[in-house]
């Protein structure tokens, strides 16, 4: 259990819980508020994210992306704690579970959610796997912002309220794109073990200044769309610890020196998320 456990990535599960509470506490503001669907999309979103991380797992290990070169933490198929068979297995039956929060979710919402679920989990799997993987074409960072982004938070908001709300869908994308900072600091430690795998994400395609670039752009504009809410609070936090983290990024020389910021960025999403749901809360 314990290896599964570390596979699922727990320190990054934030970014899929994050939209699902962000969308709710506006939903909760708007109206009714159903316990049931909440916990059944917080279900579904982590049920997508840890099967994208299993199914990154065991693609990568066939793909050759994973070796003993390997700088970030471990793969549990590569580290040969799992077979690939198993973790295949295991892939399949947490993407079903989400399939099968998504036909409760669809009988809820109607057939635009279930498009919306079935497209999460699709594009789960296609991260690494299928001819045209999205991490592998540098896509990976556009499913990430707007899948764990306004997707999410605006469909958690529909699905309490019936309404399509245009400020659930400008609330996602600061979740979004503190997720897709996750990722951007993910790509730059991985960069010269990607290229020799031709994993082309946007540091291998655009190099290495581009990924610091995106990854402080990710940060500043988490900071500053809250603002277009005249929600305030959020901002400051952001800014407060993102500001220092940005500066140690882009001063970063090795990809040594990123291992450590990882649980930073974690913690700057987790902080975000309480921050804005609390302001929310009292506006």
């Amino acid at each position: 259990m314990k290896l599964w456990i570390e596979g699922a990535r727990p320190k990054t599960l934030i970014a899929s819980l994050s939209p699902v509470l962000i969308g709710s506490v506006i939903a909760f503001r708007m109206g009714p508020f159903h316990w049931g669907i909440f916990f059944a999309c917080a279900l579904f979103a982590l049920a997508v994210q840890i099967g994208t991380n299993f199914a990154n797992d065991y693609i990568d290990f066939l793909k050759g992306a994973d070796t003993k070169e390997r700088k970030g933490p471990r793969r549990l198929v590569q580290a040969g704690l799992v077979t690939p068979q198993k973790m295949r297995l295991v892939t399949f039956a947490i993407f079903g579970v989400a399939a099968l929060l998504g036909f409760y979710l669809m009988a809820l919402g109607g057939w635009q959610i279930g498009v919306l679920a079935l497209l999460a989990i699709l594009f789960g799997y296609l991260y690494t796997g299928g001819p045209y993987p999205l991490g592998y074409l540098g896509l990976g960072d556009l499913f990430v912002l707007i899948f764990f982004g306004p997707v999410a938070a605006a469909g958690v908001t529909y699905l309490q309220t019936g309404l399509v709300s245009p400020v659930a869908i400008l609330a996602g994308f600061p979740p979004g794109l503190l997720s897709t900072a996750i990722l951007t600091m993910n790509n730059l430690r991985d960069q010269k073990q990607d290229q020799k795998v031709g994993k082309k994400t946007l540091p291998v395609r655009f190099g290495t200044t581009f990924g610091k670039l995106e990854f402080a752009s990710c940060i500043l504009g988490a900071a500053i769309i809250p603002l277009l809410q005249k929600v305030y609070f959020p901002t400051i936090g952001t800014l407060f610890l993102g500001i220092p983290l940005i500066r140690l990024v882009l001063k970063a020389k090795k990809s040594e020196e990123l291992a450590p910021l990882f649980p930073k960025v974690g913690q700057l999403q987790i902080l975000y998320t309480l921050i804005f749901c609390l302001s929310w809360g009292n506006t």
